[in-house]
């Protein structure tokens, strides 16, 4: 085994152990989801108790999973792509292009995590008029999943090296 097939196995393998420990993360965010829109629901509809926390506690919970779920569709490589034009290129040319592609995805994610960081800390500073707590945490969304797909990104890069195939899996199977 080279180096660098080394390098690609230790890379994948990485890869879905992050991918996996976002999937628990998600699988209990999605769960104290549908609790919290259930006891809004009851509240409303059936007990009238006029809670005011259920609707914002499921606008955070929605935010945080939906980006953090980012990183899981980039582990696949499941993400929408224009393929149809890269397919018809010459398997060198494809791979520069897929591999750029990569680049170009780690420099937006670096700079969301940088513009996210930044994002955060202001909203440490401001109150959430519910919970009485600071919008830190819901704000820390951004820099936590950008910086989780930037890793993501940069461990799928080094497993797959451009090869990986982009055609929608039903066309595969």
């Amino acid at each position: 085994m080279t180096d660098l097939s080394r390098l690609s196995h230790v890379a994948g393998k990485a890869s879905h152990a992050l991918s996996r420990l976002v999937e628990v993360v998600l699988i209990v965010l999605m769960a104290a989801l549908v609790l919290d829109v259930w006891i809004g629901v009851l509240d409303r509809y059936l007990f009238r108790w006029q809670l005011n926390w259920p609707e914002v506690l499921a606008r955070y919970l929605m935010i945080w999973t939906v980006l953090l779920a980012i990183s899981v569709g980039i582990a696949r490589r499941e993400h929408i792509g224009l393929t149809m034009f890269i397919d018809l290129l010459p398997q060198g040319l494809r791979r520069g292009l897929l591999l750029l592609s990569d680049i170009l995805a780690l420099a937006l994610f670096a700079y969301l995590f940088w513009f996210g960081v930044g994002f955060a800390q202001g909203g440490a500073t401001r109150q959430a008029m519910i919970f009485g707590m600071t919008l830190g945490p819901a704000y820390a969304a951004i820099p936590v999943s950008a910086g989780l797909a930037f890793v993501q990104l940069l461990l799928v890069a080094l497993r797959d090296r451009g090869t990986h195939d982009l055609r929608d899996r039903a066309e595969r199977n």
